[in-house]
């Protein structure tokens, strides 16, 4: 098992919200049949002898909402992927050149639903390294990755206001974001800020185990 102190996750208010919006504001999104379904690889691996995730970092584009944001590899359910993992694994495989053989998945977190109307299923994995990972040039920019033992400090993380006008909307609101310290010169914040907790929170209650190779 891996030795973290993670009780703070369970315990501070706001970091383990399951969706960009309150829930106030999440009943005025549209309906249920509309929702997008997507997926996004938590991939863990074994480094330096401590747990590291890996991150991606899309590419600068004026055609990205998500331009330049830290994020997991994913993406949206296409038609011939049978469940959330099998998106999980075609996205890693196109954005950074993991083979799904090469792959152990240990299972899926809570969905997390965004701001522009996806619910995103979390698999967590653990994957090689080192690996010739390679990005996909047209949105990916940089592989890294981030220490479990620093991602669970308590101290690197907080929630800071964020103005936020609503999808289809003229109106805004000033949200809660997570947001991280930088970790080499790399800013993790907002969904997948909250998706890297609710995995914390996973191996608090055990529902996620690692084992020290």
């Amino acid at each position: 098992m891996v030795e973290l102190s993670l009780k703070w996750v369970t315990q501070a208010d706001g970091l383990l919200q399951p969706s960009d919006l309150p829930e106030s504001a999440s009943r005025g999104q549209k309906n249920e049949s509309e929702v997008r379904l997507a997926s996004v690889m938590v991939p863990v691996f074994w480094h330096l002898n401590e747990w590291h995730l890996l991150y991606i970092r899309r590419v600068e584009s004026a055609r990205d909402r998500h331009s330049g944001q830290v994020a997991f590899p994913g993406g949206r359910r296409e038609s011939m992927d049978v469940d959330a993992t099998a998106v999980a694994l075609r996205e890693a495989s196109e954005e950074i050149g993991l083979d799904a053989g090469d792959v152990r998945v240990l299972g899926c977190l809570d969905d997390y639903h965004t701001s522009s109307n996806y619910r995103v299923t979390p698999v967590v994995a653990i994957v090689p390294w080192p690996y010739p990972y390679t990005p996909q040039d047209t949105e990916v920019g940089r592989i890294f990755s981030i220490p479990l033992q620093w991602l669970a400090d308590k101290d690197h993380v907080e929630l800071r206001d964020r103005v936020f006008k609503l999808p289809e909307s003229p109106k805004s609101m000033e949200l809660k974001v997570v947001y991280y310290d930088r970790f080499d010169d790399e800013l993790l914040w907002g969904a997948t800020a909250r998706m890297t907790i609710s995995f914390l929170k996973a191996l608090h209650d055990g529902r996620v185990v690692l084992d020290r190779p």
